[in-house]
């Protein structure tokens, strides 16, 4: 990914608003002495240059830009919903998404998305408001009329790539069936520890530590545990072998493999948890092959 960092003023992007005059032929007044030899004259004409009109931008995204107007009005948006000040890095999930949305958007294009007038009208119709009501709804949300038609129209495109992408995921993933022991002193995980390589069950162990789970994970695939640390260790694993002490922001693990299965069908939140990894792997790969150019200071 290629992102510039350029310093904010108006950006690089301007509007050109080319002004239509009419030629019509001006009243000029001359002194007496010169009215017989200027009557017959043209009044002089200046031509008119176009007007350029510097446009703020936010941010621009493989050649689209994303217009400061269009940022402050969705940070206006997410701090009404959000119910107090926005943070830095709110400001931040803000200006990520909306670039996140136009590379989605973007991909959609080029996949042959279409979303027509019509099409468009028939997703605002189902608002079910009257004119007056939208036009009340879309002040009241920081759009005008065409501000909103373009954001819907951007909106709808990356839900559609979205669901592309989360589609294709399979419903079957390597799993593993595991459980923990899990401490909170470094001390007492290491006496657990040598406990374990002395013999003692682990499942037993596992139980007295929490005893309404047993310590038991369940099955799941890679990347759906909080604690991405322990995936590699516990896929690592035999069946019936334990890791070694794992320090998470949790606390101290101990975690033993019970069975594995390489295409086990996945629970709906697994499903999904997969179908999230798969999004956020395809929007890496998105910023990396794209150039985008930040405007905010």
């Amino acid at each position: 990914m290629l992102i510039k960092n350029k310093p904010y003023s108006f950006g690089v992007y301007f509007i050109l608003l080319i002004l239509l005059t009419g030629c019509q032929a001006a009243e000029v007044a001359t002194p007496a002495s010169a009215e017989t030899s200027a009557a017959s004259a043209p009044a002089p004409t200046t031509p008119v240059e176009p007007t350029a009109t510097l446009v703020a931008l936010a941010a621009d995204v493989n050649g689209t830009p994303i217009l400061l107007e269009e940022y402050e009005a969705e940070l206006a948006r997410y701090q009404a919903a959000l119910g107090t000040e926005l943070a830095t890095q709110d400001q931040q999930t803000v200006l990520d998404s909306l670039i996140d949305e136009l590379l989605f958007a973007q991909s959609a294009e080029r996949a042959g998305f279409v979303l027509d007038e019509t099409a468009l009208q028939a997703r605002i119709d189902q608002l079910g408001l009257t004119l007056e009501e939208f036009a009340q709804w879309i002040q009241a949300n920081g759009y005008n009329e065409t501000s909103f038609r373009t954001a819907l129209a951007r909106s709808i495109a990356a839900a559609w790539m979205r669901d592309q992408i989360a589609d294709a995921v399979p419903q079957t993933a390597e799993q593993v069936h595991a459980r923990q022991i899990l401490l909170y002193n470094l001390d007492e995980a290491e006496t657990i520890l040598g406990q374990l390589s002395t013999g003692a069950d682990f499942a037993t162990l596992a139980e007295q530590y929490d005893p309404v789970t047993k310590g038991d994970l369940g099955w799941f695939p890679r990347g759906y545990l909080t604690v991405p640390e322990l995936d590699d260790p516990i896929f690592a694993l035999e069946p019936d072998e334990y890791s070694p002490v794992i320090e998470t922001a949790l606390g101290f693990h101990i975690v033993q493999a019970i069975e594995f299965d390489a295409a086990r069908p996945l629970t709906m939140s697994a499903y999904q948890a997969v179908q999230h990894q798969a999004l956020a792997q395809w929007l890496l790969a998105q910023r990396e092959q794209s150039e985008i150019v930040l405007y905010l200071p």
